[in-house]
């Protein structure tokens, strides 16, 4: 007979649980399973608020016409080409000649935030697309030195910047400023009164973060 008591009375091993392992695996998927609700199911409200950019990202993005399709002109009448700007940040506002008291304000907050750059100022150009024939003041001339001023028939202009407005083309195309990317396509638009501080953190955003241009 066998006297070792350890022998004589073992019982069976209990199984291993699961359970931990389990929840391993949960822990290591419900990231993944609330990243893909969010984008795919945005009605569950799990998509967090677009609030990265004050200005409309714009999707998808448009690219720059051609020369012959834009047909822009230079004050002195010579032919311009927007693709001559690839490369750069292009920020973009477009107005009548005579320039309102809107159209100041729009060319003042580009200049400005053009300008709060510091290093990177010399990736931008700012563009002034001038909707008719009318002169400009001096005053706006000399106070706005260093845009780009380029005349264009406000209709070709408006099927870039503002296609499907229910605007007659001058009058949508002086609310908003954009920004063409160093690529050379639209992909942002600021609204009508916009907000000088935001534009400006949008615009250091973009060139502080981006690898081209």
């Amino acid at each position: 007979m066998d006297s070792n008591p350890r022998t004589a009375s073992a019982a069976p091993a209990k199984p291993r649980s699961i359970q931990p392992l389990v929840w391993i695996v949960i822990v290591c998927l419900a990231p993944i399973v609330f990243a893909l609700l969010a984008y795919y199911v945005p009605a569950l409200g799990l998509r967090p608020d677009e609030a990265n950019n004050y200005g409309k990202l714009i999707s998808p993005q448009r690219p720059v016409p051609s020369a012959e399709a834009l047909g822009l002109r230079t004050e002195d009448g010579q032919p311009f080409d927007l693709a001559s700007l690839k490369g750069q940040w292009v920020l973009a506002t477009a107005d009548q000649g005579a320039c309102p008291e809107s159209c100041v304000t729009k060319l003042f907050i580009l200049r400005n935030s053009h300008a709060s750059q510091g290093k990177n100022v010399e990736r931008l150009s700012r563009v002034w697309f001038v909707t008719d024939d009318a002169p400009i003041p001096e005053q706006v001339l000399e106070a706005y030195k260093g845009t780009i001023i380029l005349r264009v028939d406000p209709e070709k202009l408006a099927g870039f910047l503002t296609p499907g407005a229910s605007a007659p083309a001058q009058q949508a195309l002086a609310a908003p400023m954009w920004i063409i990317d160093p690529l050379g396509n639209l992909m942002l638009e600021f609204p009508e009164n916009a907000d000088p501080v935001s534009v400006r953190k949008d615009i250091s955003k973009l060139v502080y973060n981006s690898r081209i241009g």
